[in-house]
């Protein structure tokens, strides 16, 4: 297994910060100059991928509605880390797809060819400010958007015409770095999802943040079962990779950590996280499902968070390296090749997510190094 990272920008805005604007906008400030730091030391430490998400409108929550401009600025300050969109939102109400194909392939040139790209669908919350339909209709349109990507990389000269798209015959530049085009996932969170995704040759991105990891297994097992049908990729080559992201804190001592809120900032994540399902994913889902799903997620809402239950069943990954290690490995053994390590998360200090990476990268990524990869990586990356 590789060890990746996983940024969503969120700012360490609290109940005794400055009021908005100047407590918000010193807080982006402040976690965007934290996380360049923290990747940077990440690059030296041998984590695999830099993974940043788009997100818009995310109060409290994310402050990145713009990765290809931290990815391009990562491609400066770092060496060997690969620099993952995960993912990039691609129904073109979002933006219109051959501007998805300059951003993403202006990164892998500045890179040298070290662009994962991920695609998604989004949100309500973000799917109907840009006016995309909120419900399967997005799906048709994420994949039309990802074929024109595709296409742009791939064709010296392009033109389309679609009841979404009408692009006139142009050039597109610049190339990819890689050749022909950076691999390609998938985000999905369910079954059916992650069978979509082997079934299209698309890696698979999932978490853990909610589920056993032996559901996760399970998931990644209809995945399997996904890419065994892959008769034609829907990109230029297959990625039979499966990344999965849960929130991660590896420390010297448990006590010192419960003293500078590692709990309490695992307990806001979650409540957050339900908080945001309530207002913006249960309002669209049909009335039975809203009844299946609600219960599960009201003692969260209510901030009656089961700390025990997350770390018992490693829903998240926290302790000493010895420890990390141990659930780390039960990833590896539910068949995740790269784990992204959410680590950049509620109030915890920026100096105690450094020595975070540090324990992983010194103490963590030398033992799993030692198990070997069922995949090749350096062949895998070869030439590009």
């Amino acid at each position: 297994m590789k060890l990746d990272l996983l940024y969503e920008f969120q700012p360490k805005v609290g109940p005794y910060s400055e009021p908005f604007p100047k407590g918000q906008k010193r807080a982006e400030q402040q976690t965007y100059a934290e996380a360049l730091e923290e990747i940077r030391l990440a690059d030296r430490l041998g984590f695999q991928t830099a993974w940043v998400v788009e997100h818009h409108f995310r109060e409290g929550r994310s402050a990145a509605p713009c990765n290809e401009t931290i990815l391009g600025a990562l491609s400066q300050v770092t060496e060997n880390i690969r620099l993952g969109f995960g993912v990039v939102l691609l129904p073109s109400g979002f933006q219109h797809p051959v501007r998805v194909a300059e951003k993403v392939a202006t990164v892998d040139v500045l890179s040298g060819g070290r662009v994962e790209w991920g695609s998604g669908r989004s949100t309500p919350n973000e799917q109907l400010a840009f006016n995309v339909p909120a419900d399967d209709r997005s799906r048709a349109m994420w994949r039309e958007a990802f074929e024109f990507v595709i296409a742009a990389w791939t064709n010296e000269r392009l033109q389309w015409k679609s009841e979404t798209i009408d692009f006139p015959a142009r050039f597109i530049t610049p190339r990819p770095y890689q050749d022909p085009h950076p691999p390609a996932w998938l985000a999905a969170a369910s079954k059916q999802s992650a069978y979509n995704a082997g079934k299209l040759g698309l890696g698979l991105l999932s978490f853990a943040l909610m589920q056993p990891v032996e559901k996760m297994a399970e998931q990644i097992n209809t995945y399997r079962e996904g890419q065994a049908d892959c008769d034609q990729p829907l990109p230029k080559f297959k990625n039979d990779r499966v990344g999965a992201y849960t929130l991660v804190h590896c420390t010297d001592d448990l006590d010192e950590a419960e003293r500078y809120g590692l709990w309490d900032s695992v307990k806001w994540w979650y409540q957050n996280l339900a908080e945001f399902t309530l207002e913006w994913e249960l309002a669209h889902l049909p009335a039975h499902e809203k009844e299946k799903v609600f219960p599960l997620l009201e003692p969260t809402i209510k901030g009656e968070i089961d700390i025990d239950k997350y770390t018992e069943q490693d829903m998240i990954i926290v302790g000493t390296p010895e420890e990390c290690l141990e659930k780390i490995l039960r990833y590896e053994a539910a068949g995740v090749d790269q784990l992204l390590c959410y680590s950049q998360f509620g109030t915890l200090p920026h100096e105690k997510v450094m020595r975070s990476l540090e324990l992983l990268g010194t103490r963590v990524i030398p033992e799993l190094e030692k198990r070997g990869h069922r995949i090749d990586y350096d062949a895998l990356f070869k030439g590009a």
